[in-house]
């Protein structure tokens, strides 16, 4: 009644009344999106439009966001897309640029590591949500009660053996879970580091796929040996969340994953884990380098939205410093949105309440998308290949270490596989001849 009152006011003055805007956000549901779900109010209160959210598991979400841009079908007027696709994207003119917020959203702020992620053409596609790398949270009181320490920087020969040591089944306690759910940004994206850590890479400065070679046996072989021996059952269809709710609830005594996971995991109305939690490194094999991912999780507007201006309206507002303080005051100073911006490192009230931020912001500063293996390479990307054909190859290849942990494949037999699937898609799309 009131906003008719307001309205019939308007009208007769001659004033015509704002018509108030619905539009729809595709998002991941991580635990970070949830929150910026839950306080979405704020913008709709503010703005006097309303937020349509669909909210969906990682791997459907790109699948739908994919389908969504390549038919032009326009269904959403928000993606929550990764650092992968914005400059793939952006190139192609499927986004819109997001260079023309006001002076107080701060671009410079923004980690620049972060922002060039995120453009191209000197244009920034998407802006970034959250950032992380990857590192290695542990169980501190599993840890001392077997008298074992965790090295400043762990290896993976010190991991598998710690692993041994603490697996106990009969309690479930499993000694170390990692991403098994097939992926290009799942399985992925942890098997992809552990290749680097080992010395190998995707491709040569030729485009031929190594995955054949014996860095990415010795890899997955020791992927293999984690999740079968000391990993939890069915790890094979377990993602980032799935394990972030294992480790939460204490079946995990060690757990490689993203930075971004800290928070949750360490925060006591989430985890039960959360006072019993150490933080260290991403291991490392036998290079130091690449064993620690780069990765955003970034909005962007699509072309085809039809409320492009209100869509901007709400991606400024969710990545800016008023919505990080929000998150501070509403879920939590230890629940900020990690690794965008500078300022963030600079807020008392977090770096108090997240004694990871400095190994989040050390990790993030030091992944080099340019230099991702020991040996030289023709793409840029860490635990991904910045080309529109990876998503096909992550995706063939994530199935294949998928069933070697199900123990339907052979290491060997699964990377013949993977290697032949690689290079007919490169082929077809013309990297080879």
């Amino acid at each position: 009644m009131k906003k008719l009152i307001i309205a019939a006011i308007l009208s007769a003055a001659g004033i015509p009344a704002a018509q108030a805007t619905t539009i729809t956000v595709a998002t991941v549901n991580n635990a970070q999106m949830v929150v910026m779900q839950k306080l979405s109010s704020t913008w709709e209160k503010r703005t006097g439009n309303h937020v349509n959210w669909v909210v969906l598991e990682e791997n459907v979400l790109r699948q739908r966001v994919t389908t969504d841009i390549a038919t032009r079908s326009g269904q959403f007027d928000v993606m929550t897309i990764g650092s992968y696709e914005a400059p793939i994207w952006g190139k192609q003119h499927w986004l819109v640029s997001l260079n023309d917020f006001p002076a107080s959203y701060d671009y410079d702020d923004i980690f620049k590591s972060v922002r060039e992620a995120v453009s191209a053409n000197g244009q920034m596609f998407a802006v970034p949500f959250y950032a992380e790398s990857s590192m290695t949270f542990y169980r501190k009181d599993l840890f001392e009660a077997a008298h074992l320490t965790m090295p400043a920087q762990p290896t993976y020969d010190f991991v598998e053996k710690a692993a041994a040591t603490l697996t106990d089944r009969n309690k479930q306690v499993y000694g170390i879970c990692l991403r098994g759910q097939p992926g290009w940004g799942e399985n992925m994206a942890y098997v992809s580091t552990l290749v680097n850590t080992y010395g190998g890479r995707w491709f040569d400065m030729k485009w031929e796929p190594q995955l054949q070679t014996s860095a990415w046996h010795q890899a997955v072989s020791m992927y293999k040996t984690l999740l079968t021996k000391y990993g939890p059952p069915g790890s094979a269809s377990d993602g980032h969340n799935e394990n972030q709710e294992l480790y939460s609830t204490g079946h995990c005594a060690m757990w490689v994953d993203a930075t971004a996971a800290a928070g949750y995991v360490y925060d006591k109305h989430t985890s039960k884990v959360s006072d019993q939690t150490g933080f260290a490194p991403s291991p490392i094999a036998k290079w130091s380098g690449g064993t620690g991912w780069f990765w955003s999780w970034n909005l962007a507007v699509p072309t085809t939205s039809r409320n492009i201006d209100v869509a901007k309206s709400f991606v400024a507002w969710a990545t800016s410093r008023d919505y990080i303080k929000l998150v501070g005051q509403q879920a939590g100073w230890v629940n900020l949105p990690p690794g965008t911006r500078k300022s963030t490192y600079d807020t008392p009230e977090y770096t108090t309440a997240a004694p990871f931020a400095a190994i989040t912001k050390k990790a993030i500063e030091s992944a080099n998308l340019t230099h991702p293996s020991e040996q030289t390479v023709p793409y840029t990307g860490i635990q991904y290949v910045a080309i529109a054909q990876f998503q096909a190859i992550g995706t063939a290849v994530g199935q294949n270490m998928a069933a070697v942990l199900a123990g339907r494949m052979s290491v060997d037999d699964a990377l013949a596989k993977s290697q032949a699937q690689a290079r007919a898609t490169m082929k077809q799309a013309g990297y080879l001849h």
